[in-house]
């Protein structure tokens, strides 16, 4: 069960500042509140307007907690300046966000074309479609949605809305599926998966705000502090990886240089680099964990090591000494 692992990491010092990135509904921020001790801190942030109500409510039992309405980007403004033992990351969308239709995340609900995460705040998919090329919506579908038809998705999309054919998610999700050929059709996942994420994605500028999370966080952690994210596609996983294994290897000389010469030094190091999946038994509750994936980092200590870290694997970061390679 990767909330398990996920959550563990994140109370390695139960009198410590942990931040929940993504409270959602609150289920890892309340096991994160059982670990804690009384003089520990969790500060939790949302862009859903619905989550951060729900999290008011927690704010009001348990004065260890505090939610804000804020996105990745906000973390170190919502920090105020405060150094942190751990940050979690969730990402993709919660269990309601999918089951209610009026989100318009949904393909297998009619709802509205929507999918923001936060309602109140920029354009929603309906207004972004109205200005957007063919070439552009085809880029998005590639490379947010990884869709091998992203082209063909895109002109009959854009053509259902020209002619009036695309007011719900329902229209969209039946204008994707009859915009692929048969064989595309049948396969483990609905047929407008992949595009659904893209456009998401694409509503929500998903992975700018990813990108400045996760920055934000490795700033944000003190010597000995743990960063764990849960991703649930390949874009949102190979960020983690690639940011992290940026600061775990940051040497940038050319590989044919016998020594180093950039001087830059390691801050981060692994805990997990390969991710934990789910098992089976979490599968059975919860199909929609089949795709996530949990990997977990440590910050540096001052003297270049992960020693402080109480989780049972001290050792000294990659790439410490910038002498040799």
């Amino acid at each position: 069960m990767l909330a398990q692992p996920f959550v563990a990491a994140l109370c390695h010092r139960p009198d410590g500042v942990v931040v929940d990135a993504t409270f959602g509904r609150g289920g890892h921020s309340r096991m994160v509140l059982d670990r804690l001790a009384p003089n520990g801190r969790l500060i939790a942030l949302d862009r859903d307007p619905q989550a951060v109500a729900c999290g008011e409510r927690l704010q009001w039992q348990d004065a260890r907690f505090q939610i804000h309405h804020a996105a990745f980007s906000d973390l170190e403004r919502v920090c105020g300046g405060t150094m942190v033992d751990a940050v979690g990351f969730d990402f993709g969308l919660s269990s309601p966000q999918l089951d209610e239709a009026e989100r318009g995340f949904s393909f297998s609900a009619a709802g509205p074309l929507d999918m923001r995460m936060n309602p109140q705040q920029g354009a929603s998919l309906a207004a972004k479609l109205g200005k957007v090329s063919h070439h552009r919506l085809t880029q998005i579908i590639r490379d947010y949605g990884e869709e091998r038809y992203a082209g063909r998705i895109a002109r009959a999309i854009l053509a259902a809305r020209k002619e009036g054919r695309l007011a719900t998610t329902g229209d969209l999700a039946e204008v994707i599926t009859k915009a692929l050929p048969g064989r595309a059709r049948h396969g483990d996942h609905h047929p407008a998966t992949r595009t659904f994420q893209a456009l998401r994605i694409w509503v929500n500028d998903e992975y700018r705000q990813i990108d400045d999370g996760l920055a934000a966080a490795i700033r944000l952690l003190k010597p000995g502090g743990v960063l764990a994210a849960i991703s649930f596609h390949s874009g949102e996983d190979a960020r983690v990886r690639d940011t992290i294994e940026s600061h775990v290897h940051p040497c940038i000389c050319p590989p044919q240089l016998p020594v180093c010469g950039c001087g830059r030094v390691a801050d981060m190091r692994w805990l997990q680099k390969k991710p934990l999946r789910a098992d089976g038994d979490e599968l059975a509750r919860n199909p929609r964990a089949r795709s996530a994936r949990l990997r977990i980092a440590v910050k540096c200590d001052d003297d270049g090591t992960a020693g402080h870290h109480q989780c049972g694997q001290p050792g000294a970061c990659a790439s410490k000494q910038p002498t040799g390679r």
